[in-house]
């Protein structure tokens, strides 16, 4: 079911791609806006905010990255990068940059709708309150989004901290890769298990005391994460 109002920015400088991505979004029923550069995307989003932002890593002028990187700055919107190569350090990059998900050229329009679809539905739909956790010096408090660390406020991405909440809602357990991308993500058979890894990896910057040698999310290996209680 498509959400009404939905405004979605493209930005792609092959004006094919941009042209076909831009009538499969509106035969959704969502709003597009294009962009061909990233200064141009970036001058757009300030002006008419988005929903869910798409960026190709190859762009003339500012690449991808940096476009994604400045937008992550000033928003939690769902941002999706697209490259034309599965190769994993563009892959592994755009997600550092700040993305919380990704898409190999070519894709079909379906895939790209579904995508949307589940960080829609991901970014707009409350959780039921959950109990404030603590672990250590680790404070959760998930009705209102906010993770302290030593009485420190830390700022998470809306992804980190569903990733956060996920993993410290059944402490001691573990989570594999593909329960962790169907429950924070809102899909399994078509994810990356690098995008949990990359995730993991940003959010144990922000949460631990050595991202080395972490004591709260931890790897249990060949079966997937837990939060250590």
């Amino acid at each position: 079911m498509t959400t009404l109002g939905t405004r979605i920015l493209t930005v792609e400088d092959d004006e094919r791609i941009r042209t076909a991505v831009k009538l499969a979004l509106e035969d959704e029923g969502w709003e597009v806006i294009e962009s061909d550069n990233g200064e141009d995307a970036l001058l757009k989003f300030g002006q008419q905010p988005a929903d869910v932002v798409l960026i190709d890593i190859m762009l003339p002028g500012i690449d991808g990255f940096d476009v994604c990187r400045s937008i992550r700055r000033a928003s939690d919107v769902p941002i999706v990068m697209v490259t034309a190569r599965a190769d994993t350090h563009d892959v592994v990059a755009g997600l550092e940059a700040g993305a919380d998900d990704y898409l190999t050229k070519p894709f079909a329009p379906k895939e790209l709708s579904a995508r949307i679809r589940a960080l829609l539905r991901r970014s707009r739909t409350s959780d039921a309150p959950a109990a404030d956790m603590a672990f250590g010096d680790l404070e959760v408090i998930p009705d209102q989004g906010v993770v302290r660390k030593a009485g420190e406020e830390v700022h998470l991405t809306k992804t980190e901290f569903r990733l956060l909440v996920e993993l410290a809602s059944a402490p001691g357990k573990v989570f594999s890769r593909e329960a962790l991308l169907e429950k924070v993500w809102g899909y399994g058979y078509f994810g990356d298990g690098r995008l949990v890894d990359v995730h993991i990896r940003r959010l144990r910057t922000k949460i631990e005391n050595d991202p080395a040698d972490p004591q709260h999310v931890v790897t249990v290996r060949g079966l997937g994460y837990k939060l250590q209680t």
